[in-house]
């Protein structure tokens, strides 16, 4: 059985003070970009805040209507107000201190006592409300905070007005992304009792492979987008059917409605144009070879784009430092994702036999024990 520590709490309580921070910042950033007259800036900012906001919100609230099954439709009639403010993410936040301050200060696990056992209850409940937290935080991530860093990206390039904070906020933000994944990880593997524990150096090697991938991708794409918007939105959406189209085609349960698995599916689609995930636990070695094969042979056709035409919108030295980085950090994040998958999988790392062709899959069977909408989430 796995327990909520006090780490996990204040992890919990930092996250909040985070979260809350960061709806502050993205009204700074946008009120800045209005007030320098970059207003297509501001509205994206905030328009890419109101989509996450709308969108999680509204999975949050099927969540509360799935768990409790419609027994108190008085407290749910509160519920679905709170979520049509907004502020639904906040209800999740305090039953995760309510549940997380038990499990952590006042109950502890009875070990192989049985699911029902009043500690163990406290502590898989703790667990739980912090996954979905999680869960929510894996889509804020990739349609809020990923878009809004490649404008960020693309006003800095374009206007090349540059301060110390901006690239402070722009390593910032690939720090963040990376560590919303690997947080989600961790918590949907202790909410998950067939998943091995995501632990220290794994969590490491997939930080590094998550956030080097993504940074030369954000940066290629912001590359094109500087070149031709046009270019760069055909591309974009043709990445998001052909993510989209194979979402459809391994049949996701993991909303409840048709309506909502839809809507899913279209985020999933989302998502994929960023960064590879397992959609239903499966052996995906050919698929995220192909998925990481097509991102570098764009990436590299977009540098040689730019190597052959030499564009006036950016400047050459500019260009060589970009191209160097965009480089590097898709080497390197190719690398830590080959040691991880081969040497630092929680499947491989933390059990002596070894299951060959697994990547992010299923493997090995615990006692079963109900685990809802966790088991068919990304993995």
């Amino acid at each position: 059985m796995m327990t909520f520590t006090k780490w996990n709490f204040v992890f919990l309580v930092s996250r909040i003070l985070i979260y809350i921070v960061d709806i502050g910042v993205d009204f700074w950033i946008a009120s800045k970009y209005f007030c320098q007259g970059q207003y297509s800036g501001s509205i994206l900012i905030l328009c890419f805040r109101g989509l996450s906001s709308l969108i999680t919100q509204r999975f949050s609230y099927e969540w509360f209507k799935n768990d409790w099954e419609v027994t108190d439709t008085g407290k749910l009639k509160w519920i679905f107000l709170i979520h049509l403010f907004q502020c639904g993410i906040f209800v999740r936040y305090w039953f995760a201190l309510k549940y997380g301050c038990q499990a952590a200060f006042k109950q502890k696990s009875s070990g192989d006592a049985p699911e029902t056992d009043p500690s163990n209850f406290i502590q898989k409940q703790a667990i739980d409300v912090v996954t979905d937290i999680n869960m929510l935080r894996v889509f804020k991530t990739f349609l809020e905070t990923t878009p809004q860093l490649f404008v960020q990206i693309y006003i800095l390039m374009k206007h090349g007005k540059t301060d110390c904070y901006q690239y402070a906020a722009i390593f910032m933000s690939f720090c963040g992304i990376s560590s919303s994944v690997v947080d989600y990880q961790t918590s949907l593997r202790k909410a998950l009792p067939d998943k091995d524990e995501f632990r220290g150096p794994s969590k490491f090697m997939y930080f590094f492979y998550k956030m080097l991938t993504i940074t030369s991708w954000v940066l290629s794409i912001s590359l094109i987008t500087l070149l031709s918007v046009r270019i760069s939105v055909i591309l974009l959406i043709f990445l998001w059917v052909c993510g989209f189209t194979w979402t459809l085609k391994q049949h996701t349960t993991f909303c409840k409605s048709k309506k909502m698995e839809y809507l899913y599916r279209i985020i999933v689609g989302i998502i994929l144009i960023f960064t590879f995930f397992n959609i239903k636990g499966r052996r995906t070695k050919v698929s995220i070879s192909i998925y990481y094969a097509t991102h570098t042979v764009v990436i590299l056709g977009i540098l040689f784009v730019y190597m052959f035409w030499k564009p006036a919108i950016i400047k050459e030295i500019y260009f060589t430092v970009v191209s160097i980085f965009t480089i590097s950090s898709l080497v390197l994040g190719i690398i830590f994702l080959v040691v991880y998958y081969r040497h630092f999988h929680p499947t491989t790392y933390f059990r002596s036999q070894t299951y060959s062709d697994e990547v992010d899959g299923m493997a090995g069977e615990k006692d079963r024990v109900k685990t809802g909408r966790f088991q068919n989430f990304l993995m």
